[in-house]
């Protein structure tokens, strides 16, 4: 039946120990994805998991607040890129349920649809699998005066695909050479390239997909890769972590935005744009100030503490 609740393909693949991470706290419970409860622990762990610097969220109020000055200076950032003929590629990666949809949502909500899209492209089909990789994202790039965000992209190639087998590991590395040098040529064209990784910490990512499951209308949003991403978070951290430090590149950098307070993260997704394109009548107090124990450099993301490293990487 339509709605009948969606169960994982191996029950056991969607139970784990949840590793002490951060060194204080108790090991963790077993995670039942299915479980009509979330454990306290993983509920209580959950907000400050993977090193997030707040003890709440933030309030709604202020959200509100912030968000409609934002979208505001999205409608002239949009509508100078309609008029420049400038092309703007935005692409959206990280862990299962970190927030990708909400803040592409919450981007594109009151912007024109004939000049800001969105892509996300299902498994390739037999005849895409066997092009260039990197073909069938090519024929989705932008044309003059068009905005396009990719709800994941061409870095399934260094991310998900590895770490569940769908590619060999001579094919991650071919592509983890080979995606810079795409990249460059396209910059070189014309188009910038914005990145944006969003990561949350295990026990969130737990506490999301449980949330996910028992809900009927987001339990759509899981898939069996996602019953995998709880067990298999470790080999996702290493995956990104060698994905970041082989393909952030001056003319297409990475930014990672630390997702555990969904309303946060979609402020930060947002000012993170707004500051790196050039558009007229930029209001830089609308924009704010960058949070730093939210938005991190590729460096300062690889140096595992959010601190600034030895090279001025101040953000």
């Amino acid at each position: 039946m339509a709605n009948q609740k969606q169960q994982p393909p191996d029950r056991n693949s969607s139970r784990v120990d949840a590793p002490d991470t951060t060194g204080a706290r108790e090991a963790m419970p077993h995670f039942d994805i299915c479980a009509p409860e979330l454990p306290g622990p993983i509920a209580d762990a959950a907000l400050r998991s993977g090193g997030f610097p707040y003890d709440d969220k933030l309030a709604g109020k202020i959200y509100k607040r912030e968000l409609r000055k934002l979208q505001i200076e999205l409608l002239k950032l949009a509508a100078w890129v309609r008029e420049s003929g400038e092309r703007l590629v935005i692409v959206f990666e990280g862990r299962d349920g970190a927030g990708k949809g909400g803040a592409i949502t919450r981007f594109t909500q009151h912007l024109n649809p004939r000049s800001v899209r969105t892509v996300a492209l299902p498994r390739p089909s037999n005849v895409e699998a066997q092009q260039w990789y990197f073909q069938r994202y090519v024929c989705e790039l932008p044309t003059a005066g068009e905005i396009v965000l990719f709800d994941r992209s061409w870095y399934n190639r260094a991310g998900v695909e590895p770490v569940m087998g769908f590619c060999s590991p001579a094919q991650t590395e071919r592509f983890l050479h080979e995606a810079p040098t795409v990249e460059k040529l396209w910059s070189d064209d014309g188009i910038r390239i914005v990145k944006i990784l969003l990561t949350i910490g295990l026990e969130m990512q737990m506490a999301r997909l449980h949330a996910r499951q028992h809900d009927p209308l987001k339990r759509w949003k899981l898939s069996p890769i996602d019953y995998e991403a709880i067990p298999r978070f470790d080999a996702y951290s290493r995956a990104f972590d060698r994905m970041i430090e082989l393909t952030s590149s001056p003319c297409a950098p990475w930014t990672v935005i630390r997702g555990n307070d969904k309303l946060r993260a979609r402020l930060a997704v947002i000012q993170h744009v707004l500051d790196v394109i050039p558009y007229a009548d930029k209001d830089a107090a609308a924009i704010g100030k960058r949070d730093k124990g939210v938005v991190l450099s590729a460096k300062r993301f690889l140096s595992k503490g959010g601190e600034p490293v030895a090279n001025g990487d101040t953000w």
